[in-house]
């Protein structure tokens, strides 16, 4: 088990570039097994989650082939399908949440899937009923095997459909598309989710000779193909790590440039942290965060306490509210979190009250935060990182903090974010990995 241990109070100055989009490129790479032939795939973060989806593929018996420090091909021309039934492979998927966006190309390409309850972040229950749903509305069977603890999807041969569905989930939309576009006929989905990640995978798949309209909307039509073929593709800058910058610059008084962040890709992530106070400026394809004594949140029209909460794409992404959380704490002002997609993501708000923070824990879902103002900082303490956001969250609090504070089980930390200590200490930052 690592830990970070942070010297804090010190101010950033400089250039940061966020690295590749760890959501998007999480389906990327489950994309790669619709065809036979070699895609290639840019810009892909040095992370633990992905690192474990691209040996994952290896062992499957795809061809990885590492191009360049952030470029790798994969060609799924010989997949060991009898790996796929393996105890081995099960409980590797178990551990990566990501894994669970590869039922739709193998059912699609192979016509059976195998998987286990993906793993991930402890954040609350996340369902995967829309991935199913979705699924089976395709004519794919589903069977659940109580004694392994497994779920094993058949198809002989899918068929396009139409399908409301339940929720705008990201990743059961992305199964649901990459199911889809192998189909025969027209699948036609409402309330699909429309996030940058979801467009960016439907571009390459048209890329790959796929036929999908509506895309960035969240009406899909996907008219399926017999076959794909390879393709390039380049994955968008990390819209979080770009948000979690920002935060980080406003909470440490820092003046920072964060290069190439495909601005036209953040949606609302900017504008809602100008509601926070905080000044930043678009420079071309950068953002420009000027150092800021202080910074005050702002209230609605009718002088009510200001709301943040998250919504499906182009609402806010529920990642960033753990970031958004802590910003605030040191914003003049009040401003209540409303985080409704996971029920237990704010718990770790226990550890910055311990801090010095004053937030009121309304329920799972709601937090009263009651800024400082800076009048006085944080105090250091010994921390635990309980899922990546709230790691990253916890340690932007250690970098403003007074005093040095240990932050454990970072391994969560490392899942989303590649060499952050590396890259903060780069321009101040007093960060060492133990």
């Amino acid at each position: 088990m690592a830990s970070f241990v942070i010297e804090g109070g010190h101010r950033l100055c400089g250039e940061i570039h966020p690295q590749g989009a760890k959501n998007e490129v999480l389906q990327i790479i489950c994309a790669t097994l619709l065809t036979g032939e070699e895609v290639t795939v840019n810009n892909i973060p040095d992370i633990l989650d992905v690192n474990n989806l691209i040996q994952l593929l290896r062992e499957m018996g795809v061809t990885v082939a590492k191009k360049s420090i952030d470029s790798y091909s994969f060609k799924a021309e010989n997949v060991d399908l009898a790996y796929l039934e393996s105890d081995e492979f099960l409980k590797k998927c178990s551990s990566l949440r990501g894994s669970v966006m590869l039922i739709g190309p193998m059912v699609a390409r192979f016509g059976k899937a195998l998987i286990s309850k993906p793993g991930g972040d402890k954040i609350g229950r996340r369902r995967l009923d829309t991935h199913f749903v979705g699924i089976q509305a395709l004519g794919a069977d589903f069977r659940y095997d109580e004694e392994r603890g497994i779920y094993e999807i058949t198809a002989d041969k899918l068929r396009g459909n139409y399908m409301l569905l339940d929720e705008a989930s990201v990743t059961g939309t992305a199964n649901i598309v990459m199911a889809a576009v192998l189909a025969k006929g027209t699948t036609t989905i409402y309330n699909a989710a429309c996030e940058p990640y979801l467009q960016q995978l439907c571009r390459l798949l048209n890329r790959m000779g796929a036929k999908i309209s509506g895309i960035a909307s969240n009406l899909l039509t996907i008219e399926g193909v017999e076959a794909l073929h390879g393709a390039q593709h380049t994955v968008l800058p990390d819209m979080i790590e770009v948000g979690s910058f920002i935060g980080m610059a406003a909470m440490t008084k820092s003046e920072i440039t964060i290069k190439n962040v495909s601005y036209e890709n953040l949606g609302i992530i900017p504008e809602n942290f100008r509601r926070l106070g905080i000044k930043l400026e678009q420079r071309g394809d950068d953002i420009y965060v000027p150092a800021q004594e202080t910074y005050e949140i702002e209230s609605f029209i009718d002088g009510s306490i200001m709301t943040i909460a998250d919504a499906t794409w182009p609402g806010l992404t529920p990642d960033l509210l753990s970031v958004m959380l802590v910003v605030a704490t040191q914003a003049k002002g009040s401003v209540l979190i409303h985080q409704k997609m996971f029920e237990s993501r704010l718990f770790f708000v226990d550890k910055l009250i311990d801090m010095g923070a004053q937030i009121i824990l309304c329920d799972p879902h709601r937090a009263v935060v009651i800024g400082h103002n800076h009048g006085f900082k944080l105090r250091g303490a010994r921390l635990t990182s309980p899922d990546i956001r709230a790691g990253i969250a916890l340690l932007i609090a250690a970098m403003s903090a007074e005093g040095t504070s240990t932050i454990s089980n970072i391994e969560q930390i490392d899942r989303g974010y590649q060499d952050i200590e590396g890259r903060l200490n780069a321009i101040g930052a007093r960060i060492t990995r133990i």
